[in-house]
């Protein structure tokens, strides 16, 4: 790997969990030397990727991360287009929406939204990335890759991955529970580019055990609208064959 793939494999170690990290913290997490780290690290900081703070000095990510991001959303308007209909997902169906895009190999947490409804939700400031294997978003790209037996050949149950893939593409969107979090009941369908290409998932992550026939059918119905609006402000294609599937998706449920 070269010397500009080590640097940006340090930046991609900090995380809403850990945003701030010692010069140790990164040498052991990365397998890389504490010299060779500490000279990537100080050239990210002449960089302003990073900064160093606090009596420890530790790095944090720096505020030309800032000024990288902002133009990319004013380039690729992303998550500002999509936050209306995620807050609206939230509210509709009481649960937590949350929306993520592939990046470099990765399914990564883009936004997401709480309901305004009192009672137990699921939190998702720690889940920066989403495991293909163990989360309903995962499956739901994965049921849209040509190939997805690399990302599948990784997974602990194999068998239980690919099952999760046939039911999405049957139905049309995809499901888990209590496979990433104990407890958590996660619907989502993929999202895509102008090319057809998915480019990420949509999902809501509700309490297993609030999960009714009548919920889940208003959870589906919702999250294919959604889906289908959030592609087509991102100036995307939904394949054929899926939207056919969307478009009889079962009707939300008012006696949930």
């Amino acid at each position: 790997m070269g010397t500009v793939g080590k640097a940006l494999d340090l930046l991609d170690l900090f995380s809403r969990a850990e945003p701030q990290l010692g010069l140790s913290q990164l040498a052991r997490a990365s397998g890389v030397n504490k010299a060779t780290c500490h000279r990537l690290m100080s050239e990210l900081e002449s960089r302003g990727l990073v900064e160093q703070v606090g009596p420890a000095r530790e790095y944090r990510l720096g505020s030309a991360v800032l000024r990288l991001a902002a133009l990319r959303e004013a380039a690729v308007p992303t998550r500002d287009a999509a936050m209306p209909v995620l807050r609206r997902l939230a509210e509709t169906t009481g649960e937590t929406a949350h929306l993520s895009q592939l990046v470099a190999g990765r399914l990564q947490t883009l936004a997401f939204a709480y309901s305004s409804r009192p009672g137990v939700k699921v939190m998702m400031e720690d889940a920066d990335f989403l495991p293909f294997h163990a989360t309903a978003s995962g499956a739901a790209v994965l049921a849209q890759l040509a190939d997805p037996e690399p990302l599948i050949a990784v997974a602990p149950d194999q068998n239980a991955l690919r099952t999760r893939i046939a039911n999405c593409r049957d139905n049309g969107w995809a499901e888990t529970v209590s496979t990433f979090e104990k407890d958590v009941h996660g619907l989502a369908v993929p999202l895509f580019d102008a090319f057809g290409q998915c480019t990420g998932a949509l999902a809501v992550a509700a309490a297993a055990p609030r999960m009714t026939p009548g919920l889940h059918a208003a959870i589906t119905a919702e999250l294919t609208c959604a889906g289908a609006e959030i592609t087509g402000l991102w100036g995307g294609v939904i394949p054929d064959a899926l939207a056919r599937l969307w478009r009889a998706a079962p009707s939300k449920d008012p006696d949930r």
